[in-house]
């Protein structure tokens, strides 16, 4: 059997039915092949599953705390199996939302493994046979998977991934051990430190969060381990044995042999692009850590286009796939894409949150570039206060002649929220002036902008 489309898309996650959905309202006749469950791995096993748990776990928290507020909870307790429940009553509603706007826009959903066979081909292995469709553009939106460690002891029973982790049913862990410092590594700490879990984390950088701002990962480390979590930095895992009372992993930090023993190791060191098996024999296309792309997300082969997690440099992050799908779109359909790909925000939802755009003070310098900074600590923020939240701040950096802004770091409740103002700035070249101009309600914690704005002001 073969059918004709004007674009067919590999892989249902946020950068694949985003493209789809748009690339249908401009009129093409599309086809979504997915092998898994649409959403991706972001609804999932990732973005959504993680944010569902956080946000219970962190009302939990909260209630073991709130005493100071004149509020009494006696007996306090959960279950991991609700809670896990709660997570799959989300995803399954967010999943039916998709599901959705492919039959309102006409979209085909293909249920099965997809195989590019060259230009203009794709192969689709449903449980009804193998379908060959047709396309005048192609769009491989396949995602990643997690990295796996390549050590002695990787594959023993307790040994997990983040998606092996979201996907169960729930087990409430007395003891964890987390290898990898990331965001991955650090929302999930949060989400089982919050439940009483002992948790001890493990990272191979000098630092968690390694490729933020130094500040934000230097008052992260403060807290979590204010919450009783182990951090060892500048640590590499050499093996995982099994234990008498659970698994060991013995690792070395700055020359000095260490162990850390739980009842499972979480295994959160990065992911890698999703290739594996999109290719059929005759296929030759640039890869390198992921799919090498041009600026308009074409690849090697002609009217094949790739975007998202499977990308060779590309930013691991949904909204940035959903961008850059439109963009790919854009593109197949003759238009100049709208979306600025140069600034994409990035957010950690640990509690406080921590989001941050554009450039640190410490890049621009790299770049040759003199600035301007200015920060308020969130400590002095009536919301801040009344919401009991702990330490964090917002920092501005301007380029000191044109005083434009260059980029923000939050670190505070509500921060991956108020980080469109800043990137909505950092993409239209916004001014001190013009960001000082604005009248911000009180009391809220978007009011740390205006303090920063000011603490910029104050210094000249």
């Amino acid at each position: 059997m073969q059918e004709e489309f004007d674009l067919v898309v590999i892989g249902a996650g946020p950068g694949g039915y985003v493209a789809a959905i748009h690339a249908a309202k401009l009129g093409m006749r599309v086809a979504v092949a997915e092998e898994r469950e649409v959403g991706g791995t972001c609804l999932n096993r990732g973005c959504i599953p993680t944010k569902t748990l956080m946000y219970a776990t962190h009302i939990y928290r909260e209630m073991t705390m709130c005493e100071k507020l004149g509020i009494f909870a006696e007996n306090l307790s959960y279950d991991i199996e609700k809670l896990y429940a709660r997570k799959d009553e989300v995803v399954l509603q967010l999943r039916a939302g998709i599901e959705f706007l492919f039959k309102t826009n006409k979209i085909t959903l293909l249920s099965g493994k997809a195989v590019l066979e060259g230009s203009g081909t794709v192969s689709v292995n449903t449980a009804d046979g193998l379908l060959e469709l047709k396309a005048k553009n192609i769009l491989i939106a396949a995602g990643s998977l997690p990295v796996s460690l390549p050590i002695e002891g990787a594959q023993l029973p307790g040994v997990i991934t983040s998606d092996g982790i979201l996907e169960q049913s729930g087990t409430a862990y007395k003891s964890l051990t987390i290898i990898g410092g990331g965001v991955i590594g650090v929302e999930l700490a949060t989400v089982f430190s919050s439940l009483g879990c002992r948790v001890s984390m493990i990272e191979a950088m000098d630092r968690i969060l390694p490729t933020m701002d130094r500040e934000i990962a230097q008052n992260l480390n403060m807290i979590l381990k204010k919450r009783g979590i182990n951090i060892y930095t500048t640590s590499a895992v050499e093996q995982i044995v099994q234990g008498e009372n659970g698994l060991i992993c013995h690792f070395r930090q700055k020359g000095k042999e260490q162990t850390a023993e739980a009842e499972a190791v979480l295994v959160a060191v990065g992911r890698r692009a999703n290739v594996e098996g999109i290719f059929g024999d005759s296929i030759s296309i640039e890869c390198n850590r992921g799919i090498v792309v041009d600026e308009h997300f074409q690849t090697s082969l002609p009217g094949v286009y790739a975007i998202g997690d499977v990308i060779h440099g590309g930013i691991q992050l949904a909204h940035a796939a959903s961008a850059q799908g439109i963009c790919a779109v854009a593109h197949m359909a003759g238009k100049t894409p709208e979306i600025n790909l140069d600034v994409i925000p990035s957010c950690v939802y640990t509690d406080p949150e921590i989001a941050s755009v554009g450039l640190t003070a410490d890049e621009a310098k790299k770049q040759g570039m003199a600035v301007k900074t200015g920060k308020y600590s969130m400590l002095g923020n009536g919301k801040s206060v009344i919401e009991m939240q702990e330490r964090g701040f917002v920092k501005l950096v301007f380029d000191a002649q044109s005083e434009v802004l260059l980029g923000a770091q939050l670190m505070c409740a509500r921060a991956t929220d108020m980080i469109s103002e800043l990137s909505t700035a950092v993409a239209n070249k916004l001014t001190i002036h013009q960001l000082g101009s604005v009248v911000r309600p009180h009391p809220t914690f978007t009011e740390g902008i205006t303090e920063a704005i000011e603490a910029v002001k104050e210094k000249n």
